[in-house]
């Protein structure tokens, strides 16, 4: 008898424990929360020690001051895939790494969160933007996985004129996040690409490397104000700021030039998050990554995301 017992109480909780998902609630219990809208947007290429690694944040002075007051900093924030700016851009979209060209020739291997939403949701393509300097970020709007294969993409203005191909100024992207934005009906999920940081990066050119993350840095605190100044996304959205990939650290390679490889330089990165659901003034040393991104905006916004890995990034939250 004793034994009959002892084999209930062992099934039971073996079933107790698989069947409760400690990143997820159960669907009777689904969180509502306060964001409605989130926009993420990604400067590309800035190593940590220019950004939030300098504690005088000279060259983030909005950053890691009056934004950085707003809400959550993630100063242990990780590219562990390949640190390319498609690859950092897909792992973001699709929550999966993936050793993708670099040219912008060849689509991720996995649907991504705006392919998921706009099913999910049965909204236009309207609702969803990828809004990039870079012309060959095109292709996080669409997918090679078969069943979703041009189907439900966002809508996308990404290069020069939006033409999918060439590079383009950071002010010709902001000022169509700012036309988006200032629509009728805003997209409730929106991501943007600044290249500038990067792109001065490769030519070698320090101190306009330096001017363009001081640059991103004022488009970020621009992009918060029009956020808060718009009726319909004040205290209703989020503002997730990250980075695709870092650069090498000086002493390794060619220093700040390039990128691509593991080291630390390349694959650390930050992430700070604003937003009605958020704790503001806090900054979490917990180790997080890039696939946890879409995983999180996943939960928010209440749409499925089977394809992705990664985890609810449970830190950010009141």
């Amino acid at each position: 008898m004793a034994k009959l017992l002892l084999s209930v109480v062992i099934t039971v909780g073996v079933l107790l424990t698989s069947s409760f998902d400690f990143n997820t609630l159960p669907e009777d219990q689904t969180v509502k929360y306060a964001t409605e809208y989130i926009v993420v947007l990604v400067i590309d290429g800035p190593r940590y020690t220019e950004t939030f690694g300098d504690t005088t944040y000279q060259y983030i002075p909005h950053l890691g001051n009056e934004l950085k007051k707003e809400g959550v900093l993630l100063s242990n924030f990780w590219n562990n895939g390949p640190t390319y700016t498609i690859s950092g851009h897909s792992a973001i979209t699709t929550g999966r790494y993936q050793r993708l060209s670099n040219a912008g020739k060849q689509l991720p291997k996995y649907p991504s969160m705006f392919q998921y939403y706009l099913k999910e949701k049965g909204v236009p393509k309207s609702d969803a933007w990828i809004i990039s300097s870079k012309g060959k970020l095109e292709v996080l709007g669409n997918t090679h996985y078969k069943k979703w294969w041009n189907v439900y993409k966002p809508a996308t203005y990404c290069g020069l004129h939006g033409n999918g191909a060439d590079y383009t100024s950071d002010q010709e992207t902001f000022d169509k996040v700012t036309e988006v934005l200032s629509g009728n009906h805003p997209p409730h999920l929106m991501l943007v690409n600044l290249l500038a940081a990067d792109s001065y990066a490769h030519s070698k050119q320090w101190d306009m490397y330096l001017k363009s993350i001081q640059k991103c840095d004022d488009y970020a605190f621009q992009l918060w104000n029009m956020i808060q100044s718009n009726e319909k996304m004040k205290d209703k959205t989020a503002l997730i700021i990250t980075n695709d990939h870092g650069r090498h650290l000086d002493g390794h390679k060619d220093g700040y030039i390039s990128h691509g490889d593991n080291c630390e330089g390349c694959r650390h990165i930050s992430l700070l998050a604003i937003g009605p659901d958020f704790k503001k003034n806090v900054e979490s040393t917990n180790c997080a990554e890039q696939l946890d991104i879409s995983k999180t905006i996943s939960e928010m916004l209440h749409f499925p995301m089977p394809s992705g890995k990664g985890r609810v990034l449970q830190e950010l939250f009141n």
